[in-house]
Order: structure tokens, then C-alpha cells, then sequence
């Protein structure tokens, strides 16, 4: 990825994560934490590999059946992911079309969402907020055709699980709806929940677009992968790289 944030880490982010903790107990039900999902919650890389192995497998380019999640440098990079499977890149714009395509097919599914895997500490933590008695709610840029394969994935992931205690699922309405609208609508639903005090995102537009709206929450940014747009974080914003906090 061109527009790496990844050294934007630093020492100490993890009295944020703690602090954030504290704050949520001390309000209760008062207090609402915002979450994204894709490369903030969950890693989707091993849904990425399992559509281009099948793609391989479909169209008989072979090494492409055996991409694993390690060939993906970043979340949608497929070029540089058939690269690492072995392509050349003549080979790589052969069939990178076809890939697309498939992958779009496959990707914003039940279906495939299911592989996704949750980012190291992310399950105990979504329980560590649930235990405050805090709203804890899953703002997330996948649409409602996702919603069970979604839940199937927390679940199995051992995260929070919406409908128990003060456990929300926002989704898009519809596939086409835009990401970044979507999130900014969002925003006065949250509003209605009580006090914003903390959201967490992998996207610097959306991490932005919660300080500008919350400006007396802690924003956190998930510095695993994104979209690649050249956004900067603003100061304030925190990086982690997952959320295993205790030292």
C-alpha cells in the first residue's frame, strides 16, 4: 500500500485502550463506543485468499489456487496478491478482469464473510466494553444481504454478539449505498444512543468524520490496512495495532 499509516504507532497506545475501558465504566449505559468491522474488528484477509484460490481453481490458473492470506500485502490489492502467488505480470492483467469481477461477486456475501478472522484481542475487548454496561455499537460499511454471516462471524469469533445486553448492528441499507454517507448518517443514530466517547475505524476518512462530529471522543485508528486513499489522520486521532492492551 502506497499510503502506509502502520508507523504512525506509538509507544504507549495502549493506556488509551485502557483509559477508553475506565471511561465506560465510570458512565455505564450512558457512555457509547463505536467499532467498524472490516480491517478493524476482523481481518478479511483469509476471505480474500479463499475467492482467489477459487477463482484459480475455476480457471485453471493454478497458482492462484494455492493463494493463501500471507500473498495479500494489503486488504484489496489483488494485483500485487496474484504477483505474490507467482504470476507475472503479463499473467496478472491476463486475468486480473476476470478476477474482479469474480471477486465482486463473492465478496459483500454471507457467505464469504464467514472466513473472516478477528483482529488479536478484539474478542475480549468487545467483551471487555459489553461488561461496562456500555453501548457497544457495529458500524460497519457491509450492507444488511451480510447481516447473518455477520453475526455467524462474531459469534464464532467470540466477539459480542448483537441483541444481548446493549449490542448494536448498523449496517447499509444496500450494497451501492456509499461507505463514507452511510457512516456520516450513522453518526446521529449513535447521537440517540447517549454519550459518544470512543470510535474505532481502519479508515482515516471515517476516523476523521468521527472526531469532527464527537470532538470529545477518543478516536482510534486501526493501523492494519485501508482503502489507500491519501487521507491524513488528524493529530488527535490514536493509532493502535490491535487491541491486546495489558502489559
Amino acid at each position: 500500500m502506497s499510503f502506509d499509516l502502520k508507523t504512525r504507532v506509538r509507544e504507549g497506545w495502549q493506556g488509551t485502550l485502557r483509559g477508553i475501558l475506565e471511561q465506560a465504566r465510570s458512565l455505564g449505559p450512558q457512555a457509547v463506543l463505536a467499532f467498524d468491522l472490516d480491517s478493524t474488528l476482523f481481518d478479511n484477509l483469509p476471505r480474500q485468499a479463499r475467492i482467489l484460490r477459487e477463482f484459480g481453481k475455476a480457471r485453471a490458473v493454478e497458482k492462484l489456487g494455492a493463494c493463501e492470506p500471507r500473498h495479500w500485502d494489503s486488504g484489496f490489492d489483488m494485483r500485487g496478491a496474484m504477483r505474490n502467488c507467482g504470476l507475472s505480470p503479463e499473467e496478472v492483467e491476463t486475468h486480473f478482469h476476470a478476477a474482479r469481477d469474480f471477486w465482486l461477486e463473492r465478496f459483500f456475501t454471507s457467505e464469504y464473510c464467514v472466513d473472516d478472522v478477528a483482529i488479536q484481542g478484539a474478542a475480549a475487548f468487545t467483551h471487555a466494553v459489553a461488561a461496562t454496561g456500555a453501548h457497544l455499537a457495529y458500524v460497519t460499511g457491509r450492507h444488511e444481504g451480510m447481516r447473518a454471516g455477520t453475526v455467524d462471524c462474531l459469534r464464532r469469533n467470540g466477539l459480542a454478539v448483537p441483541g444481548e445486553g446493549r449490542i448494536h448492528l448498523l449496517m447499509k441499507p444496500a450494497m451501492q449505498d456509499n461507505d463514507d454517507e452511510f457512516k456520516r448518517t450513522a453518526h446521529a443514530r449513535l447521537g440517540e444512543l447517549g454519550t459518544v466517547i470512543a470510535a474505532f475505524d481502519n479508515e482515516p476518512t471515517h476516523a476523521n468524520d468521527y472526531l469532527h462530529r464527537f470532538p470529545g471522543a477518543k478516536v482510534v485508528h486501526l493501523a492494519t490496512d485501508h482503502s489507500g486513499r491519501p487521507v491524513t489522520l488528524l493529530d488527535e486521532i490514536v493509532s493502535v495495532p490491535h487491541f491486546s492492551h495489558e502489559s
